[in-house]
């Protein structure tokens, strides 16, 4: 495995991205029946009493907007820590932290665009 200089903390980087992005994905979303069994605490008296709890949490536009702006800095934070990472552990030589680095920033600017 390459890298290591950052004890592989990019990984938490990582699993908050994904997170997020399952948070926007999932905003004022009907849960699936699976997501209601993993309630188990829950039955069907709770969720007459409680209808909205049969929902993922819906935040307002401008908050998932914010959401997104995050989740775009943490990618790109990302990017720049395994690239260094890479440089730092001498996997990567300067041309190459320099190619990437650009690569990969312009692969994420493409998705953003999308």
């Amino acid at each position: 495995m390459s890298g290591g200089h950052f004890d592989y903390k990019q990984r938490e980087i990582d699993y908050i991205i994904e997170e997020l992005e399952q948070i926007i994905l999932d905003n004022g979303r009907l849960k699936t029946n699976e997501e209601l069994r993993k309630q188990s605490w829950n039955d069907t008296e709770y969720y007459k009493k409680y209808p909205e709890a049969l929902y993922h949490h819906k935040y307002p536009d401008d908050i998932i907007d914010e959401f997104k702006k995050g989740l775009y800095y943490l990618k790109l934070a990302l990017i720049y820590i395994k690239r260094i990472d890479w440089l730092i552990c001498d996997d990567d030589g300067e041309e190459s932290f320099r190619n990437r680095l650009k690569n990969e920033l312009n692969q994420l600017n493409e998705k953003k665009l999308n």
